[in-house]
C-alpha cells in the first residue's frame, strides 16, 4: 500500500476536524481514501506519457492566442495564454515579457520603504535626463542638453555623469548643462549609432528592469512588480526576501539557484498560465513534463533541438520533424533501431511495448478432455475418416500380392525336382 500524498492527507484531516469526528472514524476515512488512491494509480507499463501529452495539449487548444495581464495601475503587460505556454515548453532563453515579483522582509514591508527600494531597483538611462540632442557631422560630436533638476531628484551628481559613459573610442566632456561626446576615429564613424549607444547608457539602478510598480496584497503586504528581470542583482539588495522572490525566466533561475529551482519554476509558470485561462490540468502531468525537460542536468525544450530531436530511435525522430535528414544520416552511419518505443513499433505495424504488449504471456496447455457429452462426438467424426483411408490402401496391397505368389511356386518346384534326380541315380 502506498501512502497518500501530504496534500490529500491534509484535506482529509481538515474534513474530519470541521465535522468533529473521533479518532476511530478518522482512521476509517483515511483507510478508505488510501484504498481509493491506490486503486487510481497507474498500472505497470501503462502509457502515462501519452496520457500526459493529451491532457496538456487538449486544454492548450482552448487558450487564446494573444493574452496580456496588466499588473498594477501603470499597465505592465505580461504575455500569457498559448504564446506563454509555447515559451515555457520550447525552453526559450529570453521571454518576450520578462518580469519579477519581489517580496520584502517584514522590517521593509511598508509603503515608504517599498517605494525607496523600488526607486533603487528601476534602471535609469541617460535618455531619461536628456532634453534634446544634436549631431555635429563636421566635428564628429554628439551633444546632449541635460535636465539638471531631474538629475538632482534622482541623487545623481552632474559632474560625475561623464564617468558613467563607457563607450570605446570616444571622449566625454561636460560643458555647463551639456554633455559632449567626441569620436576619436575620423573615418567610417556612424554618429547615429553612437548617439543610440550614448542614450542607452546605464546610469543608476538594476540593469534590464525598465518598469517598477509597488502594490499592496490582500494580507497587508507590500510587493514590487517589475518589467524586466535580473534575479542575481535583486537578491543581493538589502530588504529583499530572498526565499519568496521569483522571476518568470527558468533559465535565469537555473543560473542563480540551480536545476531543482528551475524545474519548480517550469511547473509554477505552466500551472499559473493554464489556470489563468480558467482551465484545469492535474499538476502531476505538468511535473512529469518538467522532469523530462530537466532530468539530464539542463533545461531542454520539446522540439527538434530538444527532447524529440535527441531520441535514440531513428524512426521516432523521423516521425516528428526533418524526416529526410534523419533517414540519410541513419543510412550513412548504418544506425540500427532497437524498436523499444511505441512510435517506432506503430510505424512497423507491430504491437507496442506498453500495457499488455509489454509482457510475454506464458501459459499451461489444457490436459486431455474428460468424459463429457462432446467427447464421443469428436471420436465418431474421426473414425469414418480413418476407415476410408484403410479402404483405399487395401486394394493396392491386394494387387501387389499375386506377383509375390507367382514367384514362390517356381522356387518350390526347383527344390522338388532336385531330390527326384538323386533318387533315380541311386536305383541305377
Amino acid at each position: 500500500m502506498i501512502k497518500i500524498p501530504l496534500k490529500i492527507a491534509k484535506e482529509v484531516e481538515n474534513y474530519c476536524n470541521k465535522r468533529g469526528l473521533n479518532d476511530k472514524t478518522k482512521n476509517e476515512i483515511t483507510a478508505k481514501v488510501e484504498h481509493f488512491y491506490n486503486k487510481s494509480l497507474y498500472d505497470s507499463e501503462e502509457a502515462a506519457g501519452v496520457v500526459a501529452a493529451q491532457s496538456l495539449s487538449e486544454p492548450a487548444t482552448q487558450m487564446t492566442m494573444r493574452t496580456y495581464h496588466f499588473a498594477g495601475t501603470a499597465g505592465i503587460q505580461v504575455t500569457l495564454g498559448l504564446p506563454r505556454l509555447i515559451e515555457i515548453y520550447d525552453a526559450k532563453k529570453e521571454p518576450d515579457t520578462p518580469s519579477m515579483t519581489i517580496y520584502l522582509e517584514n522590517a521593509y514591508s511598508n509603503e515608504k520603504k517599498a517605494i525607496e527600494i523600488a526607486q533603487k531597483i528601476k534602471e535609469v538611462k541617460l535618455r531619461d535626463f536628456v532634453i534634446s540632442n544634436v549631431i555635429d557631422l563636421i566635428n564628429l560630436t554628439v551633444s546632449c542638453h541635460l535636465d539638471t533638476p531631474k538629475l538632482k531628484k534622482f541623487g545623481i551628481d552632474i559632474e560625475k555623469l561623464a564617468k558613467h559613459i563607457k563607450i570605446k573610442n570616444v571622449d566625454s566632456e561636460l560643458r555647463g548643462k551639456e554633455l559632449i561626446i567626441t569620436s576619436k576615429k575620423t573615418e567610417n564613424v556612424n554618429l547615429h549609432k553612437l548617439k543610440y549607444k550614448l542614450l542607452e547608457t546605464h546610469i543608476k539602478g538594476v540593469k534590464n528592469i525598465s518598469h517598477v510598480i509597488v502594490s499592496k496584497e490582500l494580507g497587508d503586504e507590500w510587493i514590487i512588480s517589475t518589467l524586466g528581470s535580473n534575479l542575481k542583482k535583486i537578491l543581493e539588495m538589502e530588504g529583499v526576501d530572498t526565499i519568496r522572490t521569483i522571476c518568470n525566466n527558468p533559465f535565469e533561475i537555473y543560473d542563480v539557484l540551480g536545476l531543482e529551482a528551475a524545474r519548480n519554476s517550469i511547473i509554477r509558470e505552466s500551472v499559473n498560465t493554464i489556470e489563468e485561462q480558467g482551465l484545469g490540468v492535474d499538476i502531476r502531468y505538468v511535473s512529469m513534463l518538467a522532469d523530462l525537460m530537466t532530468f539530464n542536468g539542463m533545461i531542454r525544450g520539446i522540439g527538434r533541438y530538444g527532447i524529440a530531436g535527441n531520441k535514440k530511435s531513428v524512426l521516432a525522430r523521423m516521425s516528428f520533424e526533418e524526416t529526410k535528414k534523419h533517414m540519410i544520416a541513419a543510412a550513412i552511419e548504418g544506425t540500427k533501431d532497437p524498436l523499444r518505443g511505441h512510435v517506432e513499433n506503430i510505424l512497423m505495424n507491430q504491437v507496442i511495448p506498453m500495457g499488455t504488449g509489454a509482457f510475454k504471456l506464458v501459459g499451461r496447455m489444457p490436459g486431455p478432455v474428460g468424459k463429457t457429452e462432446k467427447a464421443p462426438v469428436k471420436e465418431k467424426k474421426e473414425k469414418p475418416k480413418a476407415d476410408k483411408k484403410e479402404e483405399k490402401k487395401e486394394p493396392v496391397k491386394k494387387k501387389a500380392e499375386p506377383t509375390k505368389t507367382k514367384e514362390k511356386p517356381k522356387k518350390e518346384a526347383k527344390k522338388t525336382k532336385e531330390p527326384a534326380k538323386k533318387v533315380a541315380k541311386k536305383k541305377k
